[in-house]
């Protein structure tokens, strides 16, 4: 699909919403009326039955309690409980609570999130995008000639995430500082094949002895042996915010841009892999028809500065709160149709740009509920490659796979459906494609919770 299809398609599914938005605009500010103003508690439980593209099916449980006082600030709230518990058939797993309140300490907004999160087969595509070649042959079992293992491209990580950030006004409240402490312990190893194959008939077991990408990276000297296994990585973070959305977690209008700095030094425990990481996000919002259709687009750099960063932390998308820390540039949070961490390197550049049409309001069992439609464009590069030394007896093997080939720009295109509760509680679906191959050859499917931004 060339960038003109994408574009055309794009600017057709808005004309058609911009056409319903007029004729819905009337119906929609009578049942706004009819909205009812929350107080106290209220929650959203879901069972977390999603799919991913990336993860595969999920299920569990999703629980987020809300807190909204006397009712005055609604629809934002007092307090924020998230609480999952859920696992992937892919072999992923969620164990997370996240704290949000900017009531707990007056004044000061207080975010918090305690994590582990498990990945029997997490994405390894290599580094530097095009610069490491993608070849689905290998992980594509019907393809007798070139067919390695469904988890060629696979790994291992099991990883706990430990943060707090603290955000203060210095101009009233659009203008923020924010001061924070995160810890990431990782383990990382080979895709345990043994286990995978446990109660599966014959033929669909996996070779036992295959050698993976993540393996081959070891013997090539390309991951060095004293991180291949993981580590531990912890920061302070230091940054400010301008934020003037009219509403977080949809917003029809407003600015939200932040600058962080993170400072990984060898005595939090980092050692010779201590590094500073700068963060650079602008998101901006724009009303095309009043509390019914808008459009919004974020641009990201996340790099490093100084220092050396441990490849099993190259992957991370750093947000502020009310957002967190996300896993994978390419995939359902960042470039939509674009395989999941397809897009690392020392430093990636990203951008999104996203119509949203709520197309239907009403109350239901006393629930202020809205349906909305999206249509998006997403794309990113790495702009800062990571290096790494090849080891020599080994070049010739890794050619294949180290293609002579310049970094470019990785796109994905889609549409999705969201049903937002109380305004804060939002159920998502996103469909994408890729417009290269080398990103994907298939439909990205993602369910899930939230906007993107």
């Amino acid at each position: 699909m060339n960038i003109r299809r994408v574009f055309l398609a794009s600017l057709s599914v808005f004309l058609v919403m911009a056409l319903a938005a007029n004729d819905t605009e009337d119906t929609v500010k009578a049942e706004k009326k009819k909205e009812k103003v929350k107080k106290g508690f209220t929650f959203g439980a879901v069972p977390a039955i999603t799919y991913s593209s990336d993860l595969g099916f999920q299920y569990g449980l999703v629980v987020n309690l809300y807190h909204f006082g006397d009712g005055s600030s609604y629809p934002k709230y007092h307090h924020s409980l998230y609480l999952e518990w859920s696992r992937y058939t892919k072999g992923s797993g969620v164990n997370m609570i996240k704290y949000d309140s900017e009531y707990l300490i007056p004044g000061i907004r207080t975010s918090a999130e305690f994590s582990y999160l498990t990945e029997q087969a997490l994405d390894f595509y290599g580094f530097n995008g095009y610069e490491s070649a993608f070849n689905k042959a290998l992980s594509d079992d019907n393809d007798t000639t070139h067919y390695i293992s469904r988890m060629f491209y696979r790994m291992d990580r099991r990883m706990f995430r430990g943060k707090i950030d603290f955000q203060g006004p210095i101009l009233e409240k659009k203008l923020r500082w924010m001061v924070g402490v995160e810890l990431s312990s990782i383990k990382n190893d080979s895709v345990d094949v043994k286990k995978l194959n446990k109660g599966q008939d014959e033929e669909d077991k996996l070779p036992v002895d295959a050698d993976l990408l993540f393996e081959r990276y070891q013997r090539w000297g390309i991951i060095d042996e004293e991180q291949a296994d993981g580590g531990t990585a912890t920061f302070v973070k230091l940054g400010a915010i301008y934020d003037t959305r009219d509403n977080e977690p949809n917003p029809m209008k407003g600015l939200w841009t932040e600058l962080q700095f993170f400072w990984a030094p060898s005595f939090l425990g980092n050692g010779d892999l201590a590094y500073t990481k700068l963060v650079f996000t602008h998101r901006q919002y724009f009303t095309l028809v009043p509390k019914v259709l808008s459009f919004a687009y974020r641009l990201s750099y996340q790099g490093k500065l100084t220092g050396e960063m441990p490849f099993y932390m190259l992957p991370f998308v750093y947000n502020t709160a009310p957002d967190y820390t996300r896993d994978g540039f390419g995939g359902s949070k960042t470039i939509r149709g674009v395989l999941r961490n397809r897009v690392v390197g020392d430093g990636v550049a990203f951008g999104n740009a996203e119509f949203r049409w709520k197309f239907l309001r009403g109350v239901v069992l006393k629930q202020n509920v809205y349906l909305a439609l999206s249509t998006f464009l997403d794309a990113g590069m790495v702009v800062d490659k990571y290096e790494f030394t090849l080891d020599e007896a080994h070049r010739a093997e890794a050619e294949e796979f180290l293609p002579d080939t310049r970094e470019g720009l990785h796109m994905g295109y889609g549409a999705g459906l969201h049903i937002a509760i109380n305004e804060n509680f939002i159920i998502a679906a996103d469909f994408a494609n890729a417009v290269k191959k080398e990103d994907s050859n298939k439909l990205g499917i993602y369910i899930g919770l939230n906007f993107l931004f």
